[in-house]
């Protein structure tokens, strides 16, 4: 069976699936007042930006380069945070970015002075030291013991908080309102007192808000309780929760093998085309698949550069897999298509949108020039 009949690899975003997800953060900035703003860092296809910004109050970047396409693409407020900012970007980041977080007193005695009287509102990443994440996915843990993201109490000098508007921390990934109201906890402990006279508090991301089984009352009561107790506008910065489930990549068979196991090759790959498969590890859901041996065929599935450990993990299906079938991976929009690159020469897939009529249109193919032109 196909899903499409583009050329694979491919990656296509779901329009009824997106809209749907932005349906619900739209309700709670509604019930709330909470602004709520786009993590480019996990989706970054502009060219679904002006369907964003119906929902949306605006966006997060990084850097310079997610900055400028923020504001060039998105519109609204846009958001900056970087663990440091190197000196030939900050005047860039002055030009496009709306608030302008430090995470560190150094950062903010560097560029403070020029932030505030470029007109920015500037705030102050913190460390609440409240870990949720599990040991597995430590890299991804924003207050493990040695992070350098985020002042921490034992750090943190209220001497210089003159012209600090706000405070921003991220603790979380992929994680249910629950940890929220842990991390909440942490963090009025330590740095409540200090939020006297702020005009924001930002949740950070990590919010799997549009989740089937994510607790959206808790979500409401914890954003209300900041608003009100401190007098602040709330911002949260959900990515993955924008396009949860509402992308796919697809792939075809290239080869079957076999090596002790039923081998499949595809035209993707981990180590390219999603590498939180090799980072996290993270095993993406495929479509008409069940874990291993639970169906008739069983398949370790596979990607086409030479790395060795380029394998996505065992599948099992209902019928052989033959070359010219589609696989497809799902929940494929979140920190993929900003995550690809070309190792080995290996093509970016093309990028669709699977408009609400459920035809799908081509928004970006790539070629030899764009593997080219990342090179010298």
């Amino acid at each position: 069976m196909k899903f499409t009949e583009l050329p694979t690899p491919c990656y296509i975003v779901d329009e009824n699936r997106l809209v749907q997800n932005l349906a619900v953060l739209r309700d709670v900035a509604d019930r709330t007042g909470a602004k709520i703003l786009l993590a480019q860092k996990a989706f970054s296809m502009f060219s679904v930006y002006p369907l964003l910004r119906e929902y949306l109050a605006g966006s997060t970047a990084s850097g310079l380069f997610e900055a400028r396409l923020g504001s060039e693409c998105f519109g609204g407020e846009t958001h900056v945070y970087s663990p440091a900012y190197p000196e030939s970007e900050f005047g860039g980041i002055l030009q496009y970015a709306d608030h302008i977080i430090f995470n560190s007193f150094n950062q903010w005695k560097t560029y403070g002075s020029r932030a505030r009287a470029a007109g920015k509102s500037c705030g102050l990443r913190l460390n609440p030291e409240c870990s949720t994440q599990p040991k597995e996915h430590a890299m991804y843990d924003p207050c493990g013991p040695t992070s350098r993201l985020g002042v921490t109490i034992d750090n943190f000098q209220p001497e210089l908080l003159d012209g600090i508007e706000g405070f921003h921390f991220h603790t979380l990934c992929e994680q249910n309102a629950d940890d929220l109201v842990r991390t909440v906890a942490a963090f009025e402990n330590r740095f409540g007192k200090y939020m006297k006279g702020m005009k924001w508090l930002n949740l950070g991301g990590g919010h799997h808000i549009t989740r089937d089984d994510y607790d959206v009352e808790t979500l409401v009561k914890c954003v209300c309780y900041l608003r009100d107790k401190y007098d602040v506008q709330i911002y949260l910065e959900p990515g993955e929760a924008v396009v949860l489930n509402a992308g796919y990549l697809v792939s075809s068979v290239l080869e079957v093998m076999k090596n002790h196991a039923h081998i499949v090759l595809l035209d993707t790959s981990a180590a390219c085309h999603m590498p939180d498969v090799l980072e996290m590890p993270y095993r993406p859901p495929v479509a008409r698949s069940a874990e291993p041996h639970k169906k008739a065929f069983t398949y370790q599935l596979t990607g086409r550069s030479c790395l060795a450990g380029d394998v996505i993990g065992e599948y099992s299906f209902d019928n052989m897999l033959r070359p010219g079938d589609q696989v497809m991976f799902e929940d494929m929009a979140l920190y993929t298509m900003v995550k690809t690159n070309t190792f080995n020469g290996v093509p970016l897939p093309l990028i669709a949108l699977r408009r609400a009529d459920g035809t799908d249109e081509v928004v970006r193919m790539f070629d030899y020039e764009d593997f080219k032109n990342r090179l010298s």
